[in-house]
């Protein structure tokens, strides 16, 4: 019989370390995040494992997550070129930006050969998403099974560019009567996406990502009840989303925090409701002057949204920070998601997470960190109330700072701009991007603007 090997101990592990440091203090080995947070080189096990609070709830085709496709474009005969294609291709739903949207007619027509009770097609109109929703209603032809994702999120819009063309209580309260209007014919569709993603562009930390779209949720549902929607169908048509990226360690806790923070949440509404969460993939750490790095960040956050129990997971295509992306580039983002899911099987495990002890740790603390945020901004009078008065913008301010001095110092690294950089990228084939602009007049705040984190760092290469 074989004798059981020994069990280590944290002095066993402290004498080994501190011979491979060459007497160099552990400390050294213990690192602050954005948030503060001590990293720590070892772990034990958690008290309270921070599971998943309930399993994800997306089966589309039978598949653990739906892998959701981004097709911007203003021309309506390539924006549904490019939707059937990306449907064909494996993508489960779409999410459309763009002139597109503006009107019921070129809406329909770019969606011209999608099932819509089987595809699932979201919309991210911005301050404008009243008016898309309506023409999506309009587009679905009142078929209640239409699987429709309005996506309102009129905050993250009015954070990102600062402006707004009427008071922002006058945008939630357009937004939620826009969700109740609907909510009697489709009675499948999704209202609101209370995304923190603008914060996580804009440099910010997670527990501030997680914080804003906590609040961003609690505003939407507030206007929602003021409309008349009943909580309960509220809270069935809201969606979480955060962003992923190439620290993919992070972003499984970041996901398993939100839905831990969720799930207190619901308890407080007297809701039982599990999150649903849309990731989407980094733009802040993708590169521009040399591009052919961003595919593996891209797969590592998709490996994140996957392992982390993400409903959907967004990725955007390789050329993105360049411009819209060509169809290589989103084939290749579609199947780094179709290896994850159909080769590496990463779906059979509800949270094939829980049982680490780093990850357990990490993200229950995330999560403080998260709600420390989130009650903050309550506590300043809400997410509207607090943008105005410029009061979560320094804070992403500082955060980002922190992010470009760990660059600047070299202690954090982009691969393809400080470190193994390529003289002589090769070209690739991308679309310039637009942006409508947004009128102002009627509300305003400092903008969180996005920001590329190696931006910088290539105009001086």
């Amino acid at each position: 019989m074989l004798k059981s090997f020994p069990s280590p101990t944290p002095e066993h592990w402290r004498e080994l370390a501190r011979k491979a440091l060459k007497d160099r203090p552990l400390e050294g080995l213990v690192h602050l995040d954005l948030d503060g947070l001590a990293v720590r080189p070892l772990y034990a096990a958690a008290t309270g494992a921070s599971s998943l609070s309930a399993p994800r709830a997306s089966d589309a085709d039978g598949r653990a997550w739906d892998l959701r496709a981004m097709v911007e474009g203003d021309q309506a005969a390539e924006v549904n070129a490019t939707v059937l294609a990306e449907l064909q291709g494996g993508a489960a739903s779409v999410v459309l930006k763009g002139a597109v949207l503006a009107d019921s007619a070129p809406l329909a027509r770019a969606l011209e050969g999608v099932a819509l009770e089987l595809a699932p097609v979201g919309l991210d109109a911005g301050l404008d998403g009243p008016d898309a929703a309506n023409a999506l209603a309009v587009a679905a032809k009142g078929a209640p099974r239409a699987q429709l994702m309005f996506h309102l999120d009129p905050v993250s819009a009015f954070a990102a560019t600062g402006a707004s063309p009427r008071a922002m209580d006058a945008h939630l309260t357009l937004a939620a009567n826009t969700a109740a209007r609907h909510a009697g014919a489709y009675p499948d569709a999704a209202f609101f996406l209370a995304s923190g993603r603008v914060v996580h562009e804009a440099g910010g930390s997670i527990g501030q990502e997680l914080g804003f779209a906590c609040a961003n949720a609690m505003a939407l549902l507030r206007a929602a009840e003021q409309a008349g929607l009943s909580r309960e169908r509220a809270v069935a048509g809201l969606i979480l989303g955060v962003a992923v990226d190439q620290a993919w360690l992070d972003g499984i806790a970041k996901i398993r925090a939100l839905r831990l923070m969720w799930a207190t949440i619901a308890r407080a509404l007297a809701v039982e409701a599990p999150a649903r969460i849309e990731v989407r993939s980094s733009r802040r750490m993708l590169t521009a002057r040399d591009p052919w790095s961003n595919p593996l960040r891209l797969t590592a956050a998709g490996f994140a949204g996957a392992v982390g129990g993400a409903d959907a997971v967004v990725l955007d295509g390789f050329t993105r920070a360049r411009g819209l992306p060509d169809a290589f580039a989103l084939r290749q983002a579609r199947n780094a998601q179709l290896v994850l899911m159909e080769e590496a099987h990463l779906g059979r495990v509800d949270d094939p997470a829980a049982g680490s002890w780093f990850l357990d740790h990490r993200t229950r603390e995330l999560a403080e960190a998260g709600w420390r945020e989130f009650q903050m901004i309550e506590a300043e009078g809400g997410l509207v109330e607090a943008l105005r008065h410029d009061l979560i913008q320094p804070r992403v301010a500082r955060a980002r700072a922190q992010a470009e001095a760990a660059l600047a110092e070299g202690t954090a690294q982009v691969v393809g701009v400080t470190r193994f950089v390529d003289p002589a990228p090769r070209v690739t084939a991308t679309t310039p991007a637009t942006e409508s602009a947004i009128a102002g007049g009627g509300d305003a705040c400092r903008p969180l603007t996005p920001h590329r984190l190696a931006a910088g760092l290539e105009e001086v290469a």
